[in-house]
């Protein structure tokens, strides 16, 4: 069974995109991020979440960042602290993108990332 991470019900939510299994949104989930919380923070506070649901609401707000476009920088990066490498190691590829999903001083490098010094 494939689990689509995020969903977007116009009955749930006001059709306000979210994530599975939880009433965190897209929007709500990027505001977290913007204001410091880092992927454990995040898991912390809404257990039910998961590494790779979190990732997917980065990356669906990346193809959608017309709608938020308030939550990326001027180089196209989401703001706030990403994944660091070792987190974003679990991740399937398409996953890892750097300054989305992995923190912008990131780069992908293969099938892990690694920290650019």
């Amino acid at each position: 069974m494939t689990i689509k991470w995020v969903k977007v019900d116009p009955l749930v939510m006001n059709g306000e995109p979210f994530c599975y299994g939880s009433r965190l949104t897209v929007h709500q989930l990027l505001e977290l991020r913007r204001n410091g919380y880092t992927l454990t923070d995040i898991l912390t506070d809404h257990p039910e979440l998961r590494t790779l649901g979190i990732a997917t609401a980065f990356v669906y707000a990346a193809e959608h960042r017309d709608r938020y476009a308030a939550f990326f920088a001027e180089d196209g990066s989401l703001l706030g602290p990403g994944y660091t490498t070792d987190e974003a190691r679990i991740l399937p590829s398409e996953l890892r993108v750097p300054g989305i999903v992995v923190g912008a001083t990131a780069t992908v490098v293969g099938a892990t990332a690694t920290v650019d010094t």
